[in-house]
């Protein structure tokens, strides 16, 4: 079963291919993201790492836990499994509570929706 660990601390400058090569030394990799902000492409400074082999990602664990890349000393743990959001509007457009008790929602001139 393969296993996910968290990389972050990471410099701006660290490509996902570092984080590869850096990784890759203690086993067989699964993956290897760097998670990249969608409006400025810029790396938000933390990825994620997957190993084939549980003992491979503990090995890098332990290793780079606290080592320096590319000028910045890292954070390296098991990654928590993702947690399921809630939706923001059921099927038929409506808000699930979001906007209880907050007015009636109006318009500007543009076409903004504010609250009065």
């Amino acid at each position: 079963m393969s296993k996910r660990i968290y990389v972050g601390n990471l410099s701006y400058s660290t490509t996902q291919e570092t984080l590869e090569n850096v990784f890759s030394q203690y086993g067989e990799l699964v993956s290897a993201t760097l998670i990249i902000d969608r409006d400025t492409q810029q790396s938000k400074g933390f990825g994620f790492v997957e190993f084939v082999n549980d003992a491979d990602a503990e090995a890098a664990i332990s290793a780079q836990g606290g080592k320096e890349l590319d000028g910045r000393k890292i954070r390296v743990n098991v990654a928590e499994e993702k947690q399921e959001r809630r939706p923001r509007f059921n099927g038929n457009g409506e808000s699930n509570g979001f906007r209880q008790n907050r007015g009636p929602r109006r318009f500007d001139r543009e076409g903004n929706g504010r609250n009065w």
